[in-house]
């Protein structure tokens, strides 16, 4: 039998610690963890997987029990429950299918645990749509990148390295120029390019944005913005002067791509100024060429929400309810359920998220490295996704699903596996 270093030396793998999804790295080590091609994030994702302090066995009301007797425990908790909530749903596409099936029979509410940015962006799409491009545009044509409140790397350090200062894209183009709008300076070190050139920097307070935002838009209308002296100098803290070269710079770019990471907007109304960046990249698309790249949370945000919209016709905070499926982008936020509800599953494979505090019945399956504040009614460990077991996940473009390969050898269950039992334990 091989042992898990002689697997993981023998492929590469998608590494599933970020939306990249990047498929070139693979696990030399476990004892130091040693990482072909890996960054800070898949280094820490593989650290966990492999931690000594990972629980193997499941457990009821924390004393250790077998698999089965635990699952039968979690199936008469929602076999009593009238208004359970799934949250956390940490989970690839395999998994997210065996979890609305369940869903379905029990009348649940799904959210997942980073669903708050997600919903900004699902409210901006239903409400006036968007122009967005893909990873591979984006190393193939773009010219200039503009980061809104973001610098891209602490939630996809190799974005730099992969696709914009990659030295093989399809077409002969110049290094893109980077602008980071709403961003300290000292996390732009990124952005500077191979050849030592220095992006724009345009710092601001994370809270201001919507006004700046808002300033661009009135900025881009005036018919000769350059030629008139404006009112006021500055707006947001922003001079109005580099919001006019950023301004020019969009337009003069071949091809120009705005992202920006909605879970980064944590202020009130966010999605409005969503909306004013899509309606920016919109107003530049009638003369030039531009696109956006909304940036994922993890934990699988995106491979949830297309099971579910495949499945349901709703993205999470959906709710089965005699049948029919119900959308609240509010009243089916966890936080809200957690005000009602009478049951809590908790699901989180790729990391050990542990669930909200709370005191209804709590069946919580995922990472075996869960450290509890409060002792869940029922635990059970399930393997790590592209650790433990294989499956797919949507990578953070959205156009495309990548497929999860087993690196190691495990005893653990798959959380469909247990899910599915879970499910034909209701009677």
């Amino acid at each position: 039998m091989k042992t898990s270093d002689d697997i993981s030396q023998s492929l590469d793998f998608s590494c599933p610690a970020c939306g990249l999804l990047c498929d070139d790295v693979a696990l030399v080590s476990t004892s130091p963890i040693s990482i072909k091609n890996g960054c800070a994030k898949s280094v820490s994702f593989f650290e966990q997987a492999y931690s000594a302090t990972s629980v193997r066995t499941a457990s009821v009301a924390g004393k250790p029990t077998d698999l089965n007797s635990a699952i039968q425990v979690a199936a008469k908790i929602l076999l009593s429950s009238k208004q359970p909530l799934f949250a956390g749903l940490g989970t690839e596409l395999t998994g997210m299918r065996a979890v609305m099936s369940l869903a379905q029979k029990t009348g649940a509410t799904l959210d997942h645990m980073h669903s708050e940015g997600a919903v900004r962006n699902t409210l901006t799409l239903q409400n006036s749509g968007w122009q967005n491009t893909t990873l591979t545009e984006v190393k193939n044509r773009a010219t200039l990148i503009l980061a809104i409140g973001t610098d891209i790397v602490s939630s996809h350090p190799r974005f730099f390295e992969k696709l914009v200062w990659n030295a093989n894209s399809m077409f002969d183009k110049p290094s893109p120029e980077i602008i980071y709008l709403g961003v300290p300076a000292e996390n732009t070190k990124a952005g500077i390019s191979p050849d030592g050139k220095q992006p724009m920097v345009v710092e601001a307070e994370m809270e201001k944005l919507p006004e700046i935002m808002n300033a661009l838009h009135a900025l881009l209308n005036s018919k000769n913005p350059l030629q008139k002296k404006p009112v006021i100098e500055q707006i947001g803290g922003v001079p109005i002067a580099s919001l006019l070269t950023i301004l020019e710079k969009l337009k003069a770019a071949q091809y120009a791509v705005v992202v920006w990471a909605a879970g980064n907007f944590k202020y009130a109304h966010a999605e409005l100024t969503i909306q004013s960046i899509t309606q920016l990249i919109a107003k530049y698309n009638e003369a030039s060429r531009i696109a956006g790249l909304p940036l994922n949370a993890g934990d699988g945000d995106l491979s949830v929400n297309n099971a579910s919209t495949w499945l349901s016709g709703f993205p999470t905070r959906n709710r089965f309810t005699n049948g029919k499926v119900e959308y609240d982008a509010y009243y089916f936020s966890s936080e809200q359920q957690l005000k009602s509800c009478d049951a809590l599953l908790w699901l989180s494979t790729f990391n050990a998220h542990i669930p909200p505090a709370g005191n209804v019945p709590t069946i919580v399956i995922g990472h075996p490295n869960m450290q509890f504040e409060r002792v869940p009614d029922v635990f059970i460990p399930v393997g790590i996704p592209g650790i433990d077991h294989i499956g797919a996940m949507a990578r953070m473009d959205n156009v495309v699903s990548m497929p999860l390969k087993k690196v190691r050898e495990s005893t653990l269950p798959t959380l469909s596996h247990v899910i599915t039992q879970i499910n034909d334990s209701l009677t």
